[in-house]
């Protein structure tokens, strides 16, 4: 996936300016697919380039802002990213290599972070929870939901996992 992408996708559920983006992205696509403000500024500037997205200018309290929304071009190249096939990504994760090192070296005292991951998850996993609750999952939202769903899978299978390890520790 590419920030490109992602940016595209929230754009076309919502035209706004960068700063509504970038807050919208920091509450949902962000759980997944990670990105600071720079990064989706520096992005929507590219995209505008490549003719995928327009600007328009408004005021507003702070000055003159830009809103964007998706042009015709950007949403052909959308549905030709989506279309196309991806392996899946390896897991590429510190944390286990930390574990193999601390049994090599017969050193349990990778428990104490171990425990704060899963404290991280659960806070995740919590979050999750309550924008499920929150969600209007009506007919049309079912792939929305589909990727929050799998966003509580994955957590609720990363602390039974942690859980375990540290019964073993």
């Amino acid at each position: 996936m590419s920030l490109p992408h992602a940016i595209l996708t929230a754009l076309l559920e919502q035209p706004g300016s960068g700063a509504e983006l970038a807050r919208r992205f920091d509450k949902s696509f962000g759980f997944f697919w990670p990105a600071t403000h720079q990064q989706i500024y520096r992005e929507l500037g590219r995209l505008e380039e490549d003719g995928m997205i327009r600007s328009t200018g408004r005021d507003s309290s702070r000055g003159r802002a830009k809103d964007y929304e998706v042009l015709s071009e950007g949403c052909r190249e959308l549905q030709r990213w989506t279309a196309e096939q991806q392996d899946p990504r390896p897991v590429r994760e510190a944390l286990m290599i930390r574990l193999r090192a601390a049994s090599v070296l017969g050193d349990p005292s990778i428990a104490d972070e171990l425990e704060r991951h899963l404290q991280l998850h659960r806070g995740q996993l919590a979050t999750y929870q309550q924008l499920d609750e929150r969600g209007d999952w009506g007919r049309g939202n079912e792939l929305q939901r589909a990727v929050l769903t799998a966003g509580i899978m994955f957590e609720e299978a990363w602390i039974a996992w942690a859980e375990q390890t540290l019964d073993a520790l």
